[in-house]
């Protein structure tokens, strides 16, 4: 021992086997191995900890928890329990209680920077803000001086009065601190002082300082001047032509002048008319033809936007700059064989008259060399780079809108053509690997976007299916192509498809925040058409993501404490923020408990078993109404739509609104069946005064407030309703708000939870002072259960015709029969008692004769035609139609007829397993409401 130069710690070699039990995952024998050491030494507060790691990983959290809590009560302050406790309170979710650790640790220590330092960043995880600056402040200077700085200007500022700041993330950190506090021209001094000379990190981080600065500030002169002068070194860079344009406005609406004698300022020169910007312009595109390399795109967009500009103020100086539908071909010569062409000249083209639409699509195509005519009536290109051009030409001719005034006869015409290029330009990417997209992929797509717009137009659902093929064939050559996945996921969910749909999502590979971004084109359809299983999967996929988010967030925040990333501290907590408040999130979470009560309640376990495990509280409203953030991306696939059926702010605006009124009907009527889950086990008031000590006027409080919310939100979305907006088909897909109104389903759920209301009077003032009960009026109404007649499938004059709108009727249908079960079940729990109390006085008093009150009766009643209903309404799916029969479409190869196949029996399959899985729950719901005892 004495020749190994230290002193180990006998505790350690203790717990050493049971840290090699536990990183090795047998958890079973680290709970006996602390077992054994705990009997020889029962002060070991780390080897409790260390079972109660085992124990929370093998499943048993409440005894994990409650042995964890021994130990806290007794506030340890050795390293190897503090550090156990931390770990074990992360698996538990519970990162409060990290804090509560390290608050007592510090006051036993208070000289442990160590135990400060854990104690920051528990805070930080937590996000007690007020709490870090509490905790930093009592610590000793050099720590003060490391991890203070982002909250506390005075301290930073004495370190600049020393000389003591010296790295360039210290220099960021003054500059975010100024900036915070609004102190622009503090900000900007620093920036251009000695202290600015330190921000090296990212190219022309100081310039980009004092462009903002100056912005901020409004110094247009000196914004205008330092624009002018980066643009002369670097005239590719976009955003110093637009600051460019934006001072020089802004100097001409001022009526800015130089002075006659001084320096216009500390930038240097200013320009403040329109021709000195016009030949600034002029003179930088000048430069790039005269250079031998390839040119820079930024001069010749500049001269458009320029020309935009000058257009919106009406200035007749755009005249000098030349002819905008010259200047695009003269754009589209150089840039042509670019992807990024089109978008560079999609958001300038409003600069040509609609007259001029035709000759600027047609003087494209002469600048597309294209080969000789062949016996198909088309010339092909020669290489990439004249496929690439030829692909903007048609990309183009979309945006203008030429392809949308094409008659039926023309969009075929033109889906032969497009098709015959994307197989021709198959043979130029023979060579890619899978995880490549293919040269002609767009022509794939394009295709897919004219059969779009057949159906929508002429209802023909041929064009659908054909489009599902096009697109089934460009994933078989192109595997990786997100584009084809997100449009056949949007199709077959237009379809009320959900089977392939999950499968085409998970291969998308969604990473991180994308989950919150595009998860709505899933989870949107995922509870709504039938494949319940399916869709708790999809709803997993997004949940993880929010889930992990805060200990995510956490642990960034603190490792940009760590590293001295002071500015990316306030990007962290506004992304946990808008995480925390999205608007996917709350939806998800709402859906996913509303789908396992309805395929779990009162099967798998009762009502409110299920609720408690939710830990769901009526009274409680955790989503952020008044803040909620819409992070949907709404343009994730590509359009080339004309401005006239782009999706607007409005759209977005209308989508939003619908959204949140949907949420809100689905919370509440979450929210009401967790209190009818308590309302059911309450006890019986009846006869006594103490009705606000038991809870139950309390409850029943609760349900009536949250039905009178419901009857004012449901108000609101018949108004949003009535308003039938139409959205673009590439654009936000509609709630299922309008459905949910037009089946009745809502307002049957309503009225059936209203009489769990009614019911609960009865129960606390007995049969003989209660009015009658109507149960005929609540339930399953008529209008509901004629809207689930029909076929969701079916074959027409050799057509498949399908009728997606059906399987979303019958999951409300299903969902209003849990609904009226549930009450149903309250209300036998509620009508038992009164019935076997009224059994008993007549055995006493002999009196046969009495007859059975109406409510009794009635409830009999009821419940026997809500057998019969459902009963009958049990799904058998239908055997499968032979779908080759209506594929005799002479326009389409036989290959390609295999793809279309191929999306048919992916829908059928769909169709089949959806009725499936719904006629499996109306089982079970009507074996529940056989074994319901009265």
């Amino acid at each position: 021992m004495a020749a190994r130069g230290h002193v180990q710690d006998p505790n350690d070699r203790r717990l050493r086997p049971i840290y090699d039990y536990l990183d090795n995952g047998n958890n079973k024998m680290a709970i006996q191995q602390a077992d054994k050491l705990l009997k020889k030494h029962k002060d070991l507060h780390c080897a409790k900890v260390l079972k109660a790691i085992g124990l929370q990983r093998t499943g048993k959290q409440d005894e994990a928890f409650s042995l964890a809590q021994e130990v806290a009560t007794l506030e340890p302050t050795d390293d190897n329990s503090l550090q156990a406790l931390t770990i074990l309170y992360r698996e538990m979710h519970r990162p409060e209680l990290v804090t509560k650790l390290y608050e007592a640790a510090v006051k036993k220590v208070p000289l442990s920077e160590e135990y400060h330092s854990h104690l920051f960043m528990a805070y930080a995880r937590v996000g007690e803000y007020k709490k870090m600056q509490q905790a930093i402040s009592a610590q000793d200077d050099k720590l003060a001086q490391t991890m203070f700085l982002p909250l506390a200007e005075r301290m930073v500022e004495k370190m600049v009065k020393e000389g003591k700041i010296e790295a360039e993330a210290e220099v960021q950190l003054y500059f975010m601190i100024l900036e915070r506090l609004g102190k622009y021209v503090e900000a900007l001094d620093m920036v251009r002082g000695p202290l600015g000379e330190k921000l090296t990190s990212e190219l022309q981080s100081r310039e980009n300082k004092c462009m903002m600065m100056y912005q901020r500030l409004q110094l247009w002169p000196e914004c205008n001047a330092l624009s002018y002068k980066l643009l002369l070194k670097n005239p590719d860079e976009w955003q110093f032509y637009l600051s460019y344009f934006d001072s020089l406005f802004h100097l001409m609406d001022k009526s800015w002048s130089p002075p006659n004698e001084e320096e216009h300022c500390v930038e240097g020169p200013v320009q403040t008319t329109v021709a000195e910007a016009v030949k600034f312009v002029v003179d930088r595109m000048e430069e790039e033809d005269k250079k031998d390399s390839r040119p820079l795109r930024g001069p010749y967009m500049a001269c458009l936007e320029l020309i935009h500009r000058l257009r919106q103020r009406g200035c007749p100086d755009e005249e000098e700059l030349g002819d905008p539908l010259e200047l695009m071909l003269q754009f589209f010569g150089k840039f042509g064989d670019k992807p990024s062409c089109i978008t560079d000249l999609k958001i300038y083209l409003h600069l040509l008259p609609p007259e001029q639409h035709t000759q600027f699509k047609n003087r494209l195509g002469d600048l597309v060399p294209l080969g000789e005519v062949g016996e198909d009536g088309f010339g092909f290109p020669g290489d990439t780079k004249v496929l690439q051009r030829h692909l903007c030409v048609c990309q183009l001719s979309r945006v203008l809108g030429l392809q949308h005034t094409l008659d039926t006869e023309g969009k075929l015409c033109l889906i032969t053509e497009l098709k015959a290029h994307y197989h021709y330009g198959l043979q130029f990417g023979k060579s890619c690997l899978k995880t490549e997209l293919q040269f002609s992929d767009t022509y794939c797509l394009m295709v897919a976007h004219v059969y779009i717009d057949l159906w929508t137009e002429t209802g023909d659902e041929n064009m659908l299916w054909q489009c599902l093929g096009v697109l089934e064939e460009g994933l078989s050559y192109s595997p990786s192509n997100a584009q084809f996945k997100l449009l056949l996921l949007l199709l077959f969910c237009r379809l009320g498809a959900f089977q392939p749909v999950v499968d085409l999502y998970s291969s998308l590979d969604a990473k991180h925040v994308q989950h919150d971004t595009i998860g709505y084109l899933l989870t949107r359809y995922a509870g709504s058409l039938g494949q319940f299983a399916a869709a708790s999967q999809s709803y997993n996929f997004s949940l993880r993501f929010f889930h992990s988010n805060q200990k995510d967030t956490s642990e960034y925040i603190i490792q940009a404490y760590k590293y001295g990333a002071f500015e990316k501290i306030p990007e962290f907590i506004a992304f946990r923020t808008r995480l925390n408040q999205s608007l996917h999130f709350a939806q998800v979470r709402t859906e996913r408990m509303l789908l396992d009560l309805y395929t779990e309640a009162d099967i798998t376990s009762s009502l409110e078993e299920s609720v408690k495990a939710m830990g769901l509280c009526p009274e409680e409203d955790d989503i952020p109404w008044d803040n909620m953030r819409d992070n949907r991306d709404l343009t994730v696939l590509f359009s080339w739509d004309p401005k006239d059926r782009e999706l607007t702010e409005e759209h977005r605006r209308l989508s939003l609104e619908e959204e949140s009124v949907w949420l809100k009907v689905r919370s509440l009527t979450l929210r009401l069946l967790a209190s009818l889950a308590l309302l059911g086990h309450a006890p019986s008031p009846r006869n006594s005064d103490k009705t606000n000590e038991n809870g139950v006027s309390a409850k029943s409080s609760t349900l009536q407030t949250l039905l009178s919310q419901l009857d004012l939100t449901l108000q609101t979305a018949a108004q949003i309703t009535e308003k039938q907006t139409q959205y673009p088909f590439l654009g936000p897909p509609s709630s299922r708000l309008a459905s949910a109104l037009s089946s009745g389903s809502c307002h049957c759920q309503a009225s059936a939870l209203q009489l769990s209301l009614t019911l609960q009077e009865l129960e606390t003032t007995g049969l003989g002072k209660m009015r009658d009960v109507d149960f005929r009026t609540t339930g399953l109404q008529p209008s509901l259960l004629s809207r689930c007649k029909g076929e969701v499938l079916e074959m027409k004059d050799s057509r498949l015709m399908t009728q997606p709108s059906l399987l979303e009727t019958l999951v409300f249908f299903v969902e209003t029969v849990c609904v009226v079960l549930w009450v149903a079940s309250y209300s036998a729990s509620v009508l038992r008692p009164l019935k076997s109390s009224l059994q008993k006085k007549k055995k006493k008093t002999k009196d046969s004769s009495t007859a059975m009150p109406v409510v009794l009766s009635g409830f009999q009643e009821w419940t026997g035609s809500l057998q019969g209903l459902i009963q009958s309404m049990v799904l058998t799916p239908p055997p499968p139609l032979a779908l080759h029969l209506c594929l005799s479409l002479p326009s389409l190869s036989q290959e390609e007829c295999g793809f279309t196949r191929a999306a048919m029996d992916k829908v059928q399959t769909s169709y089949l397993g959806s009725l499936q899985e719904l006629g499996d729950l109306l089982r079970k719901r009507a074996d529940s409401l056989k074994s319901l005892k009265f």
